[in-house]
């Protein structure tokens, strides 16, 4: 939420705990929107969070508490007295209490699994069993099952008695007796069908669902090509288990996305929010990927070194350098930063890498001949008007237009190819980030320049 939403509810919010106007205070909070008071709790300090936090009706803190961050909500368990806290914990959502938990340190979480029920505490031990970034971490067992023999009748008679606690209703699941799915309905078929209809009869055995084991990226996938706000989790034996909502996927999705971005641009994964990231942790994330860029540059100067002669004998050839290798390194960092989107989004496959390098060359030459045509007309140009390179402004022109087509077309072929390879290895395609991309094509691209210099302006004794 922007800040120009949450100063107004901040403000008075803050104004009624100065004023100890207990009622008002109670009475305003129960007006907002869990999502934005968690908004305002976050500025308030940890005192005000408690005091606040014990004002709210039971199901609405509850509520509130699960749309905070992560750090607050463990500096606000530290505030609370051990029976808000085992209150709090025994009516959370089982996944958002797994969330909270897996993040905290370990004697902490012994504290706090001693304050469920045992029912709970089965539960929240269940969920924290499954691998770190599983489907099993984010999956709640809060869902409706019915059998296929019960009527549409019985169905919303069981769904008013029961569905009360539930994470969401919009999806109920059918398993025959011995717990095994067989289908799910949307809400909407049931309460359209007659009341008589039996369940048995609604389903088609044809069903999309997640595994215990799976990635929580792959979920995201599955969830973004279904359109569905719950999916069903199943064992390996068929058996449902849970279920997980579109709102805990899109937590995965910007987890995804943050994460990627921050690979692309050049650094280590935060671990917390930027804000909560100290600075020498911000220094360590980013200065290794810059050490190892500023290296992979250091090549760069070697690289000039060997066209040293060729460089004296035509200094014209210095000038386009920033040219020749900017052009290559961005080149280059479109090509991974679009085909490792299209990795996440599921577009391209690994087998898909021949087909990618065809395509690559294709647009490498497109864009490297645009590029060169554009640059030896410049030259043409200031060679005509101001006699700028002299003479031979005609072989320098070709020599820059030539050598943009071929380091264009190099950094677009190697930007692309980078991610497959990275992925063939078992590593993250984000790490084709842009700068070593661009670091790479540097060194390439000046290789690539001279030679097509000392070929051109060589054969005609220019050097």
């Amino acid at each position: 939420m922007d800040s120009s939403s949450n100063t107004q509810p901040h403000v008075a919010i803050t104004d009624l705990i100065k004023q100890r106007h207990w009622t008002g205070l109670r009475h305003m909070c129960s007006q907002l929107d869990p999502g934005i008071l968690a908004d305002v709790m976050e500025e308030l300090s940890p005192a005000d969070q408690a005091l606040l936090f014990r004002l709210l009706p039971r199901d609405f803190a509850t509520e509130t508490f699960e749309f905070l961050e992560t750090d607050a909500q463990a500096q606000l368990l530290k505030s609370l007295g051990q029976r808000h806290v085992a209150l709090l914990l025994n009516e959370m959502s089982p996944d958002d209490r797994t969330a909270l938990l897996e993040e905290l340190p370990g004697p902490m979480v012994k504290q706090l699994m001693e304050l469920l029920t045992p029912t709970e505490r089965q539960v929240a031990q269940t969920l924290l069993g499954y691998p770190d970034h599983s489907v099993g971490r984010v999956m709640t067992p809060d869902y409706i099952d019915i059998r296929p023999d019960w009527t549409v009748q019985t169905v919303l008679d069981y769904i008013r008695i029961n569905g009360r606690d539930k994470e969401s209703l919009d999806v109920i699941y059918v398993t025959d007796q011995s717990g095994k799915l067989m289908d799910d309905l949307r809400i909407k078929e049931l309460l359209i069908a007659p009341l008589d209809a039996e369940i048995g009869g609604m389903i088609n055995h044809s069903f999309v669902s997640l595994s215990t084991n799976m990635p929580q990226t792959d979920a995201a996938a599955i969830f973004t090509k279904t359109a569905r706000s719950a999916l069903p989790v199943i064992d390996t034996d068929g058996f449902l288990v849970g279920m997980v909502t579109v709102d805990d996927v899109l937590d995965i999705v910007e987890e995804a996305d943050t994460a990627d971005i921050q690979k692309l641009g050049g650094s280590e994964v935060l671990d917390d929010s930027y804000m909560d990231t100290s600075i020498w942790s911000l220094a360590k994330k980013r200065g290794r990927w810059l050490v190892v860029l500023f290296l992979g540059e250091m090549l760069t100067a070697s690289a000039m070194g060997l066209f040293e002669s060729e460089i004296a004998k035509a200094v014209v050839l210095a000038l386009f350098i920033p040219l020749i290798i900017s052009s290559g390194g961005n080149s280059g960092s479109q090509a991974a930063t679009i085909i490792v989107r299209a990795m996440a989004l599921g577009e391209v496959k690994q087998r898909d890498w021949t087909a990618v390098f065809k395509r690559e060359i294709g647009t490498g030459l497109l864009l490297g001949g645009i590029l060169g045509s554009i640059g030896f007309l410049r030259i043409m140009a200031f060679g005509s008007l101001f006699n700028a390179y002299g003479q031979h402004a005609f072989w320098v022109g070709l020599t820059v237009g030539l050598a943009l087509v071929g380091v264009v077309m190099w950094g677009t072929i190697w930007g692309a190819m980078l991610p497959f390879l990275l992925r063939l290895i078992k590593a993250d395609p984000a790490t084709s980030s842009a700068p070593f991309v661009a670091t790479v094509v540097d060194v390439t691209g000046l290789l690539l320049y001279f030679s097509i210099a000392k070929v051109i302006l060589g054969g005609g004794g220019l050097l």
